[in-house]
């Protein structure tokens, strides 16, 4: 299963990767984007539960990794409730993208 990193900038200044293990992050981030602080955090949540629904479908057990990144997000963002968060990157970039 293809695995990804993506990295935002929050309100406060502050980078962070995340972990994915599923490209799926794709069809719910752009890279360049900026994205209210509760938008993205309904998109990545979003994004990871399909991810660890996948890894369950071919595993028989959801991913952990995509569960600590849920709770990495969602304290990164009582830390910064208002403003805007960036994506800075995904990697791999989407097939079709430049690099």
């Amino acid at each position: 299963m293809p695995e990804m990193q993506f990295v935002v900038r929050w309100p406060d200044g502050t980078e962070a990767s995340y972990y994915s293990p599923s490209l799926v992050m794709h069809d719910f981030l752009d890279a360049g984007s900026v994205y209210p602080v509760d938008e993205f955090v309904r998109r990545a949540t979003e994004a990871l539960d399909i991810a660890s629904e996948r890894v369950r479908a071919k595993y028989g057990f959801a991913c952990t990794s995509a569960m600590h990144t849920q709770e990495s997000i969602a304290l990164a963002a009582t830390r910064n409730p208002l403003g805007d968060v960036t994506v800075t990157g995904l990697e791999p970039p989407h097939a079709g993208t430049p690099a």
